[in-house]
């Protein structure tokens, strides 16, 4: 969702901005809500990010620490990590999860849902369109452990005032419910999410510190983006430091005063991520990892995956090609499944 080829001569010098070029944000799956009120709806937690365009009506979006946040007509909203929460219509309404609804495939992973009452006027129904999206991070995971809980579009219309046309089209297509308004909806939704995690990186990201703070120093940021970058390379304390400009002592020190960890555990979390990743995602075998990621064998590559992950690669494997045989299951039952 981001351009790789946007004044990729300033990004040389930006390791936040070089970083957030290798990420991007994919819908896994979406729905399409007609309800009418009263009603609550509670999603729950899933390994994905949550994505919410109210089209009509108002609720109010509740989840755990948070009051609650009264969207209306035209307010988008993005969960980046996926946690449980409730849309609902009113305080005391009656909860019912998410998957106990009945879903009407209209395309591939778009799904309807449709609780209202026919007799009644649909325009007082309440329209919602929900994704599940996945971050392809690439290196930049720690990025969304740094981001708010929920993050929202109306804090970016007065900076990236573009973004109203892109809502005013999803607010059309839910009403009037074109021929393809679904995949044109899925497509507009991942651009708006997009939007959102990329107007919270350029207005600084908001009050994270730690990784951000390192990635801001121009020395410091330097090296990550080096790690990031080349994470199979054979690097030595002495190759950090020598990328910083300074001594080895002054290195490791400035190092953990910023992200908390040592250089050595910082790279060695950054590969088991990167394998964590390629396995769920790429279907990439044990030794293919090992080797791009420098380790001399697999053996060696499958103890400090297990040190770092808590389980076995191969159990990381099995377990993401049994969610995909699953997938397909229930795709070809014609439901678009949310996790």
């Amino acid at each position: 969702m981001f351009d790789r080829s946007s004044d990729s001569a300033k990004n040389l010098h930006d390791p936040v901005s070089e970083l957030l070029m290798g990420m991007r944000l994919r819908g896994a799956s979406y729905g399409r809500l007609q309800l009418s009120p009263p009603f609550g709806i509670r999603f729950p937690a899933g390994p994905e990010a949550r994505f919410h365009f109210v089209a009509r009506g108002k609720v109010l979006l509740r989840a755990p620490g948070e009051a609650g946040r009264e969207l209306c007509c035209g307010d988008a909203v993005l969960l980046p990590r996926g946690e449980v929460h409730e849309i609902v219509t009113g305080p005391h309404v009656q909860i019912r999860d998410y998957e106990s609804y009945t879903r009407k495939p209209l395309c591939a992973d778009v799904a309807a849902v449709e609780a209202c009452i026919k007799t009644a006027d649909p325009e007082n129904d309440t329209l919602i369109f929900t994704g599940r999206m996945e971050f392809e991070l690439d290196t930049l995971h720690p990025l969304v452990g740094l981001m708010p809980q929920i993050m929202s579009v109306g804090a970016l219309i007065g900076r990236q005032p573009e973004l109203m046309p892109l809502l005013d089209a999803m607010e059309r297509e839910m009403g009037e419910e074109r021929v393809g308004s679904a995949g044109i909806l899925a497509r507009l939704a991942d651009v708006v999410a997009a939007s959102i995690v990329r107007g919270w990186v350029e207005c600084g990201c908001g009050d994270a510190t730690g990784w951000i703070e390192a990635l801001r120093d121009p020395r410091l940021g330097r090296v990550i983006a080096s790690l990031h970058r080349e994470p199979g390379r054979n690097w030595t304390l002495a190759d950090m430091a020598e990328e910083m400009g300074s001594s080895r002592s002054v290195f490791a020190k400035r190092f953990v005063e910023v992200t908390g960890v040592t250089p050595q555990r910082y790279v060695l979390a950054l590969r088991m991520r990167l394998a964590e990743q390629w396995f769920r995602r790429d279907k990439l075998s044990i030794d293919t990892a090992a080797r791009r990621l420098g380790f001399g064998s697999q053996a060696a590559f499958a103890r400090a995956f297990k040190r770092v992950v808590g389980e076995p690669p191969g159990q990381t494997r099995r377990k993401a090609a049994t969610g995909a045989e699953n997938g397909k299951k229930t795709r070809k039952n014609g439901a678009a499944r949310e996790i």
